[in-house]
């Protein structure tokens, strides 16, 4: 069995702080960007219409007395964190995409909390507090469904195995939002008539699968209780440097203290010689709350020529101006052994054959004799829209 714990509203207490009692009001994350969307809101702020991802305007029109608070993702990683530690605190390997819903397997922890799921999910209670909503059945998905069912200092919902077509059939197709790649599925689904998870699993797998290709045999699979294995975290590496900056600082001076970061970062002993495969730049702002981006390399590098190049471009993103600036390592790659070199007279030379070859065949059989694979739209359940045939330009 698999449990998932749910904690709504997330990221709003992380930016909140100790200043939670302000959730018996309207209140809701400011958008992260100027005329943006709001984030997640208040109970009191819903009661108003006021909805997460509607525009600024709109839900001051709505509710003229909404609060917006700063967004802190660094807060709500760190705490977030504090969540996952005590998961595994209990013997559980989290698995979480998100902060606010995390999913363990509960089956190998029965012997040491009673014997039974129940005891399990006592246990989860009590490391986690009365706050969270738990639920627990056969997959990752019906466990979803089961803690959006279930409500905050009450009892955990569980789905059996064979009760799990039963519970899904009068859910709504909504829900399958909670996986990314299927974001945008449910209105294509709305629009076709098919509300509920009942009536989508009754489709049959050959319709859907022409119809919405692989997004939609996932679709498929979660909405008749199957879903893949979970893929718990890791441990973590924690790499993180951080510089005060003065009040203002923008421009030249802020990709200073990046390059000056990108330094002490390689110099770091727990990167014992590794690349760089992702990073985060974050921010502490001057007007309150945080910024946090993430930036995966293309290729793993410990060339800090390479990695300022990398994440300029993203300091243009920073929303207001920052006091601090911070550096941290998401993931490592292979041992930085750059030996490209040795290899380019050789390539060199296979380029200059390959050329002569494609040449030759050229003059032989006329200028479509040497073709390239072009991919244009991969995910298309056309194969002929998948890839075109162009001119192979030789070196």
């Amino acid at each position: 069995m698999v449990v998932c714990v749910l904690i709504p509203r997330f990221a709003l207490l992380g930016a909140l702080g100790d200043r939670r009692a302000l959730l018996s009001e309207p209140v809701a994350l400011a958008p992260e960007s100027k005329g943006g969307a709001v984030g997640e809101v208040s109970a009191p702020a819903e009661a108003f219409g006021v909805g997460q991802g509607m525009r600024m305007g709109e839900a001051l029109a709505r509710c003229p007395a909404l609060r917006l608070v700063p967004p802190d993702p660094e807060a709500v990683r760190g705490l977030w964190h504090e969540v996952l530690d005590r998961i595994e605190g209990i013997g559980g390997a989290p698995e979480s995409e998100r902060a606010g819903a995390a999913f363990f397997e509960a089956d190998g922890l029965c012997g040491i909390h009673g014997g039974d799921l129940t005891g399990v999910l006592e246990a989860t209670r009590r490391a986690l507090g009365r706050s969270a909503r738990l639920g627990a059945g056969p997959s990752r998905f019906s466990s979803f469904c089961a803690a959006q069912q279930a409500r905050a200092r009450r009892a955990p919902v569980q789905v059996e195995e064979r009760e799990t077509a039963c519970f899904l059939s009068p859910l709504p197709a909504t829900l399958l939002r909670s996986r990314p790649e299927l974001a945008s599925l449910p209105d294509t689904l709305d629009r076709l008539g098919i509300r509920t998870l009942g009536e989508l699993a009754a489709l049959p797998s050959r319709a859907v699968a022409e119809r919405f290709g692989h997004p939609g045999l996932l679709a498929l699979d979660l909405a008749r209780g199957r879903d893949t294995p979970l893929d718990p975290r890791r441990p973590p590496e924690p790499v993180l440097e951080r510089i005060e900056l003065p009040e203002a600082v923008s421009g030249q001076q802020l990709e200073r203290g990046l390059e000056l970061l990108i330094a002490r970062v390689l110099a770091r002993r727990e990167r014992r010689g590794r690349s760089l495969r992702a990073l985060a730049v974050s921010a502490r702002l001057v007007a309150g709350g945080t910024w946090r981006v993430r930036a995966t390399l293309r290729t793993a590098s410990a060339d800090p020529q390479r990695i300022q190049l990398a994440l300029a471009s993203r300091l243009a993103e920073l929303p207001a101006p920052a006091d601090a600036l911070g550096l941290e390592v998401e993931a490592f790659g292979p041992p930085a052994q750059d030996q490209r070199a040795l290899f380019d007279a050789r390539g060199a030379a296979r380029r200059a054959k390959l050329g002569e070859a494609v040449r030759q065949a050229r003059q032989a059989a006329g200028e479509e004799a040497a073709l390239r694979v072009l991919d244009v739209d991969p995910d298309s359940r056309l194969p002929e829209r998948r890839s075109v045939l162009a001119p192979f330009q030789a070196p």
